[in-house]
């Protein structure tokens, strides 16, 4: 048994972060998915600033809306897993500026 790999798959098997796991090119799907996990980041983090929760609801508020589009026409699980984390993201940043006075 000296010499033989039991598992010769796991040697040559790469791992690449990629959002087109299927193979095919989504890039509208990708677009929205990116901009919604970014715009989310952002807005969770602008919502922490008291003196831009104008800011903050706005972007919030918009993100949440294109990435439920964007969950309704995704394409791959990794699409998915970000879009979702983006919404998330965006809903607890839009609370805390709309908690700061909304667009007040």
């Amino acid at each position: 048994m000296e010499g033989v790999s039991a598992m010769p798959e796991a040697v040559k098997s790469r791992s690449r972060l990629t959002l087109n796991s299927d193979g095919e090119p989504h890039p509208m799907e990708n677009a929205l998915t990116i901009f919604t996990f970014v715009g989310g980041l952002l807005a969770f983090a602008i919502g922490f600033v008291v003196s831009l929760h104008v800011v903050g609801a706005t972007l919030g508020l918009a993100v949440v809306l294109v990435g439920l589009y964007a969950q309704f026409v995704s394409n791959t699980r990794e699409q998915r897993v970000l879009i979702m984390a983006g919404i998330i993201a965006a809903f607890v940043g839009a609370g805390l500026s709309f908690a700061h006075g909304g667009f007040g």
